[in-house]
């Protein structure tokens, strides 16, 4: 029993040790552009595709920008990090920590009017940073060498957090002998230990002042790969993010077994023939013998009829700008869109236990959307021929790195048809004619630890723009001591579903509000509601009793633009030109087409929905002003919703013939089961952006059908009877 003791001692004292050996080093540095990319480089040369897979490989310190929007290169980065260090702000201070380092971007009006071969407005960074506390926001200016502007945020909450946030979070449990000493309790060995750092959101609590929170959560990873499986349940530890102290740990769960190894790890390498007797599909590879049809210069992507900018983004993950569509009679490129974003991910989960109520995430405001973006996997994220981009992100000491093959842009064809029309035999006329629908892909994927998001921007040649979100990855799961249904009381709410032995998928749900700056063949533009209505037919006046009406109405204010989506209640909702004309009459636009969404049921005053306000409608329209693009606020982390889409909206400004943005969230509700069990098939959901009157007709009609001899001819393994 002594000798126990004295190794439990000594295992305490070397985690202790390598707590504050981690602290210091991760304190002090951060890894630099070029360690970084050296990393990426050698996970490139594992998966790294046969030669006609465009993947960006060159020496990014080289590059330059081409583009008023372009992001900022390495060489800027590195030349902002110079200036803040000789800043009064910086030189001063006792500590502190870049969060987020961007192209600031200039006016919408320097934007439109620049062309390629101009000269590139001066190039400034917007910087996010804390500095002994405080949060800024600066405005750099790269060409004079100098911060030309500080703004001091007033408002409640933080910035998005740093990756060197999360990493100390999750060792800073260690530092504690209580932890420790409850880890191994539960029978777990340290060495075994993954600890999640989860934003605590807002609450109204006395210890949530003048202090940046989180609260980590931790698993097992003995015997799988997926930890998600097997939570330690019960155990939270609150921790003090500036100071890494251990503030309050609680431990509800003791009781609570931890979930078995069998059968959670996802890996191919963990599939046995005995457990899987699905037959494989044989491989299947698009081609493109003539290569692909669309150019990438620097960050304009240039396809078909569509021309538009393309960068990543840590905050939002992928922004495409200046998105424009060639009329097919005049041969002029008109303005659809002049920005979109995803702006935040809201997803609350529904269990109000102690260990559950605060998991309430802003994937985008708190973690970073882009920040969590991982490199695709060729072949199997994205096809052949697709073209990979890179994400330059700033570090938490403002050093820049390189986040490998983050986006990929691909032509898509899935057999659907563009249009199609064949003639009965009875009119005598033999006509058959079909033209297949091939589609440009934006594609990028974040792993916000459990969950995956996959974000798609699909364009067509006909202007419709389709945005897709796919949700695949681990559940986030509860620990439970029921192994089966009929050990669980009538009355009991498990809030969830129970998926495998002591494990129960909680209900929660899905939120991503797209920021969308329509600018539809200008800058002014008005949001026109079409609502459906059933007009009854006057006796004697048809045979018909009722038929549907189409009646328009303009939005004003902002408040006649915030929607709610009724199945019964049927609206079209168009962003129209109201001073642009086609030739019969019709103001041109475009209309947002819903598909399948989810809204939010909380309890409106519930702090979490407070907080994510901006999710009480599926649409709102507001004004353009360049400092509302994150609906969730500026600073997410923390804040308790007094700076939100929700707030900005109930101004009520003006909207008619304005510049105006259009917002549309779209919504997942998951009561999990067992097929999502040990990892999701993915789902998906998504919207459109289809011209209404935009073009005088169907602008595909000169699009040539397929023909045999344009196509390659692969001979195939005849298949077996």
């Amino acid at each position: 029993m002594e000798g126990r003791k004295f190794l439990r001692f000594m295992s305490l004292l070397l985690v202790v040790f390598l707590f504050f050996v981690c602290t210091v080093n991760w304190s002090s540095t951060v890894l630099p552009y070029n360690t970084l990319h050296s990393v990426n480089k050698e996970a490139e040369t594992t998966l790294r595709p046969p030669s006609h897979t465009h993947i960006h490989s060159h020496d990014h310190t080289s590059d330059v920008p081409r583009h008023p929007l372009d992001p900022l290169t390495v060489q800027e980065m590195n030349r902002v990090r110079t200036i803040l260090a000789s800043h009064p702000l910086f030189k001063k201070a006792k500590s502190y920590a870049v969060h987020n380092v961007v192209v600031e971007e200039p006016s919408k009006p320097l934007v439109v009017k620049w062309r390629e071969g101009d000269s590139l407005p001066p190039r400034k960074a917007s910087v996010v940073a804390r500095v002994d506390g405080v949060k800024h926001v600066l405005s750099v200016e790269l060409g004079l060498g100098r911060v030309v502007r500080v703004d001091t945020g007033v408002l409640s909450g933080h910035p998005t957090m740093t990756i060197e946030d999360m990493r100390l979070a999750t060792y800073a449990p260690l530092s504690s002998a209580e932890f420790n000493n409850t880890i191994l309790d539960r029978g777990v060995d340290l060495a075994d230990l993954a600890c999640l750092p989860i934003s605590s959101g807002w609450f109204g609590n006395k210890i949530e002042e003048k202090r940046r929170l989180i609260k980590v959560q931790c698993y097992t990873m003995k015997d799988t790969a997926n930890f998600y499986m097997r939570p330690i349940e019960g155990l939270t530890v609150l921790v003090d993010l500036d100071t890494n102290e251990v503030l309050e740990i609680t431990d509800h769960g003791k009781d609570i077994p931890i979930p078995k190894a069998a059968n959670t790890d996802y890996r191919l390498s963990a599939q046995t023939n005995t457990r899987n007797k699905m037959k494989s599909v044989n491989p299947i590879s698009i081609e493109q013998p003539m290569g692909p049809s669309f150019t990438i210069e620097g960050h304009m992507v240039k396809w078909a009829n569509w021309e538009f900018h393309l960068k990543p983004d840590p905050r939002a993950g992928v922004i495409i700008s200046r998105a424009m569509v060639r009329d097919p009679d005049s041969g002029e490129l008109r303005s659809v869109m002049y920005k979109g974003m995803s702006s935040e991910l809201f997803v609350p989960y529904m269990d109000p236990t102690d260990a559950w109520y605060f998991k309430t995430y802003m994937d985008a405001g708190e973690y970073g959307f882009g920040l969590q973006a991982m490199p695709l996997v060729p072949l199997n994220d994205c096809p052949r021929n697709a073209y990979y981009m890179d994400g330059v992100f700033a570090a938490g000491d403002g050093m820049p790195y390189v986040r490998s093959n983050m986006v990929c842009v691909f032509e898509s064809y899935a057999g659907d048809i563009a249009w199609r029309h064949s003639e009965s035999p009875i009119t005598g006329l033999e006509i058959r004619e079909a033209r297949p629908k091939v589609t440009l892909v934006v594609r990028m994927a974040a792993s916000v630890a459990n969950y995956d998001y996959i974000v798609d921007w699909e364009f067509q040649t006909d202007g419709l723009i389709k945005i897709k979100v796919g949700l695949s990855g681990i559940l986030m799961v509860k620990g439970t001591p029921y192994m089966n249904m009929n050990q669980v009381p009538n009355q009991e709410n498990m809030y969830g579903t129970l998926l495998s032995e002591n494990v129960i998928g909680v209900i929660h749900d899905h939120y991503i509000t797209f920021y969308l700056d329509m600018d539809i063949d200008d800058s002014d533009n008005s949001f026109v509601k079409v609502n459906l209505k059933r007009e009854d037919t006057s006796p004697g006046e048809s045979p018909r009793k009722s038929y549907l009406k189409a009646v328009r109405n303009v939005a004003k204010t902002e408040k006649d633009a915030q929607i709610k989506l009724k199945l019964y209640d049927p609206h079209e909702f168009h962003v129209v030109n109201p001073n642009k004309r086609t030739r019969v009459g019709n103001p041109v636009g475009y209309k947002v087409v819903p598909a399948g969404t989810a809204a939010s049921l909380l309890d409106p005053e519930d702090p979490p929905q407070k907080r994510g306000a901006f999710t009480n409608n599926q649409i709102w329209v507001t004004p353009y002003n360049k400092s509302e693009e994150w609906a969730g606020g500026t600073f997410v982390y923390q804040n308790e919703g007094e700076d939100n889409l929700a707030s900005w909206s109930n101004r009520d400004r003006a909207i008619e013939n304005k510049d105006i943005v259009l917002w549309y969230t779209l919504g997942f509700h998951h009561i999990p089961c067992q097929e999502d069990f040990p990892i999701m098939p993915t789902v998906s959901s998504s919207f459109d952006l289809k011209p209404v009157n935009f073009f005088e007709s169907n602008p595909i009609l000169g699009v040539p059908p397929n023909f045999e001899k344009d196509l390659p001819v692969c001979q195939a393994v005849t298949a077996s009877a």
